[in-house]
């Protein structure tokens, strides 16, 4: 995928809101685990997705349109956030339906923290996408704070602790742009 042209359309509390039949990627991780900031990367627009230090920022439906052609869909995080349980459980009550009724959902970049151990709600996620026969990619984000020599261990740590085979998750670094080439080859291979 070569990303010409990115742009946000809009925010939504469901998936129905949007109308047509262009595919989705969806982004979904803990809060703070830097979907916002991977989204930005991948588009080389650094103010395209609003980035935050502060964990659950993301509190709706966040289309942008990809050549015109393609939505990235940035979803409310799960997990700590700076929020009510009110608040909290309606984003859950927003993603659920959106991963499991959203007909034009191709592909699902499930976001983990390369540097910690996947949480118990990160393997439940991964297990929810199984349950639904999901597609999805796992992308490690963060891998800047390892050297080189480190990524493909911790690769291989991160994969053994969720179940999976190493080539199944995309070490990523927004902040160097770290396998954007990568991961975007393998969207393309969802959404062709």
């Amino acid at each position: 995928m070569d990303i010409r042209s990115a742009k946000f359309v809009t925010s939504a509390t469901d998936c129905k809101k949007m109308e047509g039949d262009n595919p989705e990627i969806a982004f979904v991780g803990r809060s703070n685990v830097g979907k916002s900031s991977l989204i930005n990367m991948l588009t080389k627009q650094k103010k395209l997705c609003k980035t935050s230090g502060t964990p659950g920022r993301t509190r709706l439906i966040n289309y942008f349109l990809i050549n015109d052609n393609v939505y990235f869909v940035d979803l409310p995080g799960y997990g700590y956030a700076k929020a009510s349980k009110t608040e909290v459980d309606g984003w859950q009550s927003m993603i659920e339906p959106y991963l499991v009724e959203n007909e034009n959902l191709k592909c699902v970049a499930m976001l983990i923290d390369s540097r910690i151990e996947p949480t118990a709600q990160d393997k439940q996620m991964l297990k929810f996408l199984n349950y639904y026969q999901i597609p999805f990619v796992i992308i490690a984000t963060k891998c800047d704070k390892f050297g080189k020599s480190q990524v493909k261990p911790q690769m291989q740590k991160l994969a053994n602790s969720l179940g999976v085979g190493k080539d199944n998750i995309f070490p990523t670094s927004s902040e160097t742009g770290y396998g954007r080439l990568d991961l975007l080859a393998k969207f393309d291979q969802f959404i062709n």
